[in-house]
């Protein structure tokens, strides 16, 4: 069989590709709905591992739709899908989409798992789904209302109180609260599954803050460019409509209106969808922020930014609703806002998803819509649910008792210690005993589901098509009062071969869905930027005070991890050089390796023991644990860039991951079997050094000129007027400079070796060393030109005027009160005092520096008086 569909395969095959897919494709398990066939799969009449059984299911026909892509295939047909997967992976990593299932600041991040075929979703099919979710959200919307209002339905006893009030999901402190705009849901989004009769049923639903929007738009975008001739002749409904008319929504619901200020809540980088978050916030224009970014004041939300508070009128959270607000929620919560729930009370803010619906999220729930749906809508539900038996109804717990071999039990609370579903059908007879044990103990805390056999679709699974387990999360977002819609497409999430769960944290993958529409398709884009005066006033006010306090150290940490860098080199090449016997020079290089954490202090210096002190530095490069060196600096440069997924380019996050994955890769290989060496120590600092070029390039070129911007530079050259003052002061101090040997390392220390000896040749002479280490504006390298262009940075940040500088910029030493004889000039003792003076108050400066910047824009402790209420 191998060898057949290698030749089926072959460029020669004359076959229509419709007719070689059906024949090459196995078919869906025996009970399963096959997507590809249109039909259920029944069991073969021959034994399955039979040749006429193969030939039976290689002769059902594709439908119509799945006929029609395979035909879009190309001339390579199916001999080009290993290319298209390879290229799609290349762009999941290219474009750093990550799930991290088990998120870790030190761990590496998983990258997205995307399959090559969409499942595709025929107009009927569409209308069924799409009429069945829309009544569905005014259901739970309406539910929610009653719940937080009169609370008929509990009084009546269409709703057990054990689902609403026992429910840790449901939030005391949001009683009687009517949410700004009158909509307590947003976003909803419905798990579905098509059974073997190929009708879709709702599994699960999700309401606290439902993931996937930001994925399924990556899927979109991935997928369509893989099959880009499919897509445009399919009908392929489009998504970005949906999109810009959720953000428009919130915006008309707020009470600000069209000139609202929304801004996106994310958990932070350290949570497994954060991916998704920067890159909803990117796409939706809204301001990414955690909730260290947002204070209430007076009863009224803020963002801190740059430039102060600032209001903002609506949240789309990403949060569940426990951690928002530790005021009155969990108290050990760092994620939310203290006061946030006041806010919302007060009607002063727009919370999209209204907090409190996550007792919506019980599958116990689904038993109870039927009954629900024809009370409060008076209509029967359109789209039905999974047969689901919450056990704490005697009569319901009774009943499926017996039924458990073939259900499935499912916790009721999210707290449970219950973490997974359990499939009954896997559980031997002692084992469903002890289930049942279980739930006759605890019944109110088991909820019991029907098994359904999930349909199935294709995928490209190593060089063929292999049929898996899906099932579709669809979302309905609100674009109005009381109104919403259902985006066109979803994302598919695909079972392993092992198991029939289809859950991305069980190893699953997913798939872009592909509606197709009989109508026009929506030519809608969010592409083109707002240009409002509104949008454009946030735009340029949109840097909060955690991203700016973010891009200043990732300033700080690029000029340190290149300062470490040059300073090891610069060591290394010294201990093995012309010079290594220089007492002075190895002095000088043992000091700042100290003082720059490059050794530990207990380390011996060069001038006692070079060869241990050389070993010591090398062992140190990668160490993140004992010293600061280069490993450890790369990774705090990690640290702070991934807090700015929202504002760094995809290129120049690449680069900054394949930094450091090269740099601890390529120490460890060397450090294999045992130290390596210093020529390979060197080589090693080498290729990070070209890392290095790449990122401070794009830094320098590649990013808007800011003020988030402008602190990021600050950071780089505090760090640099730091480092270069207390290195040349060194050098002087120790005597080093004054020998050949010490010249050069100077000089190369500060990066100015070829433009020394471009502009004095081989001249040894300390005015012209000063010269251009010290004052010479022209030289980014020097100390004159690190001092000026802060001191433009800062005056610019604080909005001066022209030719006026605030106070904070008066705290760097004015270069044209330097004068070259000065410096050049020695006191009674031999010694540059006033060079020193000036090296010494640069090093001062940097130092305070630091601390006023930080008071100054992110902390805004000036402001931490005002209260939280009224």
């Amino acid at each position: 069989m191998e060898n057949q569909n290698n030749s089926l395969f072959g460029a020669d095959s004359q076959e229509a590709p419709g007719q070689l897919a059906a024949a090459l494709a196995p078919p869906a398990a025996t009970g399963h709905f096959d997507e590809l066939r249109g039909a259920v799969s029944a069991p073969p009449i021959a034994p399955a591992n039979s040749g006429a059984a193969q030939a039976a299911a290689a002769s059902a026909p594709l439908t119509a739709t799945w006929n029609k892509f395979f035909t879009h295939l190309g001339a390579d047909g199916f001999t080009d899908l290993n290319r298209r997967t390879a290229n799609l992976q290349r762009q999941v990593r290219a474009n750093g989409v990550t799930y991290n299932v088990y998120a870790d600041a030190d761990g590496p991040q998983r990258p997205w798992s995307l399959d090559l075929f969409p499942l595709i979703i025929t107009p009927d099919s569409w209308t069924q789904i799409e009429a069945g979710v829309l009544q569905r959200v005014r259901l739970l919307d309406r539910i929610m209302a009653d719940v937080y209002g009169p609370q008929t339905l509990l009084a009546g006893a269409l709703l057990p109180p054990a689902l609403v009030q026992g429910h840790p999901g449901y939030l005391r402190p949001m009683h009687g609260v009517a949410p700004v705009g009158g909509t307590h849901l947003h976003i909803a989004a419905f798990d579905m599954a098509r059974g073997p009769d190929g009708n879709w049923c709702v599994v699960s639903q999700r309401t606290q803050a439902p993931s996937g929007l930001g994925y399924l738009l990556e899927n979109r975008l991935t997928i369509s460019r893989m099959f880009p001739e499919a897509f445009h002749d399919m009908g392929v409904q489009r998504l970005a409509a949906s999109y810009r008319a959720l953000v428009d929504g919130i915006k008309q619901m707020s009470n600000a209106g069209a000139d609202a200020r929304i801004v996106l809540l994310t958990p932070g980088p350290y949570n497994e969808t954060y991916f998704e978050h920067a890159y909803l916030a990117r796409y939706l224009g809204l301001t990414l922020v955690e909730g260290s970014d947002l204070t209430v004041r007076d009863q009224r939300l803020y963002i801190r930014t740059l430039k102060g508070l600032e209001p903002v009128h609506g949240l789309l959270k990403r949060l569940d609703d426990e951690f928002l607000d530790p005021l009155e929620l969990r108290a050990d919560s760092r994620l939310g806002v203290p006061g946030l729930l006041q806010a919302i009370r007060a009607g002063n803010v727009l919370v999209a998803n209204a907090p409190g619906s996550a007792f919506l999220e019980s599958t116990a729930l689904l038993g109870f819509l039927p009954a629900l749906s024809r009370r409060l809508l008076g209509e029967d539900l359109k789209l039905p649910s999974l047969p689901t038996w919450w056990c704490g109804e005697r009569a319901a717990m009774q009943a499926v008792l017996p039924q458990l071999g073939d259900r499935v039990i499912k916790p009721t609370y999210p707290d449970s210690t219950m973490s997974n579903a359990v499939v009954g059908k896997t559980l031997t007879r002692r084992e469903l005993d002890e289930w049942a044990g279980r739930i006759v103990r605890q019944g109110e805390e088991h909820t019991v589901q029907a098994y359904l056999p999930l349909s199935q679709m294709p995928i490209w699974h190593g060089d063929r098509l292999a049929p898996r387990s899906v099932m579709l999360r669809v979302f309905a977002v609100a674009d109005g009062p009381q109104s919403w819609r259902v985006l066109p497409g979803g994302l598919a999430r695909i079972a392993t071969a092992e198991l029939e769960i289809a859950s991305m944290q069980r190893g699953g993958s997913s798939a872009d869905v592909w509606v197709q529409t009989e109508g026009a398709v929506d030519q809608t884009t969010l592409l083109l930027p707002d240009t409002s005066l509104a949008a454009l006033t946030h735009r340029a006010n949109s840097v909060t005070s955690r991203a700016a306090e973010n891009l200043f150290w990732l300033g700080r940490y690029t000029e340190r991890t290149e300062n470490t860098i040059r300073l090891a080199r610069l060591t290394l090449e010294c201990l093995n050089g012309e010079d290594q016997s220089s007492q002075p020079l190895l002095a000088w290089l043992s000091e700042l390796a100290e003082g720059n954490a490059l050794v530990l202090s207990k380390v011996p210096p060069a001038t006692q023991a070079r060869r241990v002190f050389e070993r010591s530095l090398i062992a140190g490069l990668a160490d993140i644990e004992l010293s600061t060196s280069v490993g450890h600096n790369l990774r705090a440069l990690k640290g702070a860039a991934s807090a700015l997924r929202e504002r760094l380019s995809q290129e120049q996050w690449n680069v900054i991951v394949r930094a450091e994955r090269d740099f601890f890769r390529q120490s460890a290989g060397y450090a294999g079997d045992g130290d390596y060496s210093s020529v390979e120590a060197l080589a090693v600092l080498e290729n990070i050094n070209g890392y290095m070029a790449a990122m401070t390039g794009a830094q320098t070129d590649r990013m808007t000129r800011d003020d988030g911007w402008r602190l990021l530079s600050t950071g780089r050259h505090i760090e640099r007027l730091g480092f270069l003052a207390s290195s040349l002061a060194q050098g002087f101090e120790s005597g080093s400079v004054f020998e050949d040997g010490g010249f050069e390392a100077m000089i190369a220390l500060f990066d100015s070796t070829i433009t020394f000896h471009a502009q004095y040749q081989q001249s040894r002479d300390m005015s012209a060393l000063l010269d251009l280490l010290v004052l010479d504006r022209d030289n980014p390298r020097s100390l004159g030109w690190v001092a000026q262009t802060l001191r433009g940075r800062l005056a610019k940040l604080a909005g001066s005027a022209a030719g006026e500088l605030p106070d904070i910029a008066l705290m760097v030493p004015d270069p044209r009160e330097w004068s070259i004889e000065a410096m050049c000039t020695r006191d009674a003792a031999g010694q540059y005092a006033v060079l020193i003076a000036h090296l010494q108050e640069c090093s001062q400066a940097a130092y305070l520096l630091s601390d006023a910047v930080g008071t100054r824009y992110f902390t805004h402790s000036s402001d931490s008086k005002q209260s939280v209420g009224a």
